[in-house]
């Protein structure tokens, strides 16, 4: 019997129990890992109150992250041994092969020996945030020298793996935040220009720093009122990437913005990424690449042993702030 995170129904953070289940064999095509970290997602916490994509089939494990090391491989499974680091890929599934626990089944796809420089709880905190940025900027808005981006709730794990990212290919970031408060946070993080809308005109500003050409490149999960700003302070023949709907208010159709400079409007969604193999094998390789060399460093906000799993997600759900919420097993 193994310690592993259930709900029974949706609701607030106390619907999280910790219970002892029988963790069975992995499949043919799955790798069985004794967990040591937990990278703890927005996503999980929505699943949770029943605000995603998905539906629980009760009792549900959750959770799309986790590093730890290899106890056993499936019948097809090869190039894994027996206690070896790895870190986990999130699946396109986050309750089938949910990693919040002691242990945890999954694709052997998506199993990854990371470098050994990195801890547990880094590993942990790297596929999710990364492999969301890469495949918006580097995959699909082809991401380069001289660009300019915009990214919107630049404190989240996301927005931090932007600004790596951006400065690996040689673009400049343009961070927006509510308030001035945390400007220095995120400069000293990476971000090249911080503009805190609530305080400060979010289109002059784009357009003074970049010269009155705008920004090329945008990636927002918030959506709402701010989406028509952020058209307006993109250049001609820009591409704006949405991942999310954080606002929670209606989002305008921005249409003079749109025809008058020929935008590109996108719904983008990390499974694009995870569920094409060559894909996922050209962001593996970036963002190890980047992990090794540093270029890449994933930011811990806090950590919670496996015991205060409710506390993470409460945490999580109360503070804005900037870096991953890591769970430790």
């Amino acid at each position: 019997m193994s310690r592993i995170v259930r709900i029974h129904d949706y609701g607030d953070a106390s619907v999280l129990r910790i219970e002892d289940v029988a963790v069975p064999a992995p499949a043919a095509d799955e790798v069985q890992i004794a967990v040591k970290a937990i990278g703890i997602n927005r996503a999980e916490v929505m699943f949770r109150n029943h605000a995603y994509l998905q539906e629980a089939e009760f009792p549900s494990r959750l959770g799309y992250e986790a590093a730890g090391t290899v106890v056993t491989v499936g019948a097809d499974v090869t190039g894994f041994a027996e206690g070896e680091a790895v870190s986990v890929i999130p699946p396109l599934d986050i309750a089938r092969w949910g990693t919040y626990g002691e242990v945890a089944n999954v694709p052997a796809r998506l199993v990854v020996k990371h470098p050994a420089a990195l801890s547990f709880e880094e590993a942990a905190a790297v596929w999710m945030q990364y492999v969301t940025a890469w495949g918006a900027l580097v995959e699909q808005a082809k991401l380069g020298e001289g660009d300019f981006v915009i990214v919107t709730a630049a404190s989240s794990s996301v927005g931090l793996a932007v600004f790596q990212i951006a400065r690996m290919v040689g673009a400049t970031v343009i961070a927006t935040t509510r308030t001035g408060a945390k400007r220095q946070a995120l400069i000293d993080a990476g971000a090249h220009h911080v503009v805190a809308t609530g305080e400060e005109d979010l289109v002059a500003r784009v357009m003074e720093i970049t010269d009155g050409q705008g920004a090329r490149v945008v990636l927002d999960p918030v959506g709402g009122p701010s989406f028509e700003p952020l058209t307006e302070s993109m250049a001609r023949g820009g591409i704006l990437l949405e991942y999310g709907a954080l606002s929670g208010e209606p989002t305008p159709f921005p249409l003079f913005s749109v025809l008058g400079k020929s935008l590109t409007l996108k719904g983008y969604l990390y499974s694009e990424i995870v569920s094409d193999d060559a894909a996922l094998d050209r962001a593996k390789a970036f963002i190890v690449a980047g992990l090794e060399s540093g270029a890449l460093k994933p930011r811990i906000a806090r950590t919670f042993p496996l015991d205060a799993i409710q506390d993470a997600h409460r945490f999580l759900e109360s503070n804005d702030q900037i870096g991953k919420v890591v769970v430790t097993v």
